[in-house]
């Protein structure tokens, strides 16, 4: 499963939300009924998000792997019960957000490089000095997160990687719209003192 997790141009955040709520529907009703191809485009379409924030949220590769082989898993079996009620990449991160939840009760995240932050250019040269400074900011910015609460860490993740609205960041965690704000205005304000230096 994981060689479908990379994605590929078009299927990233945008991607994802440009699918209407009945393409969605469709989509789980064929995979559960049994339709493997049905699942695997599912796996494509929503995978790569999945994977990028629990690598985020947890901070290490093989636990964010087995998170989203564990919630896939757990999607097989109960795509029987998504009736669209919200979108199946809303469900789909609930169930990562849950298994991520279980593996970090079980283990303690150690902050890595996330490939991710680190492929973000800092400009438009291949100036040496350039790319040093941005895998600093990125380093920087994965202790930045990792030091956050969980609840803190995932809001901001949803948010600003995944582009998910509070609504939405509300259903993955299973929380009221009002908290998902405080723990965003949290979030932003500590990420904000700890990212000083890197204010231009």
């Amino acid at each position: 499963m994981t060689g479908l997790l990379d994605g590929g141009p078009g299927r990233g955040p945008a991607a994802a939300r440009s699918r209407s709520r009945q393409d969605d529907v469709v989509l789980a009703r064929a995979a559960a009924l049994g339709d493997r191809d049905a699942f695997e485009q599912i796996v494509r379409l929503h995978g790569p998000g999945m994977l990028r924030y629990a690598r985020r949220v947890l901070s290490d590769p093989g636990d964010a792997e087995e998170a989203v082989q564990d919630a896939f898993v757990a999607a097989w079996r109960s795509l029987d019960r998504y009736r669209g009620d919200s979108a199946l990449r809303t469900w789909l991160f609930g169930l990562t957000s849950h298994k991520a939840v279980d593996l970090s009760r079980r283990r303690r995240a150690v902050p890595v490089d996330d490939e991710v932050a680190r492929q973000r250019p800092a400009g438009s040269g291949s100036d040496p000095w350039e790319q040093a400074s941005a895998t600093e900011l990125a380093r920087a910015l994965d202790r930045a997160l990792a030091e956050l609460p969980y609840r803190q860490r995932a809001c901001w993740l949803l948010a600003e990687l995944e582009g998910l609205s509070q609504a939405e960041i509300a259903q993955v965690l299973g929380i009221g719209p009002d908290a998902v704000r405080g723990q965003l205005f949290r979030a932003r304000r500590a990420l904000e003192e700890r990212m000083a230096r890197w204010r231009p």
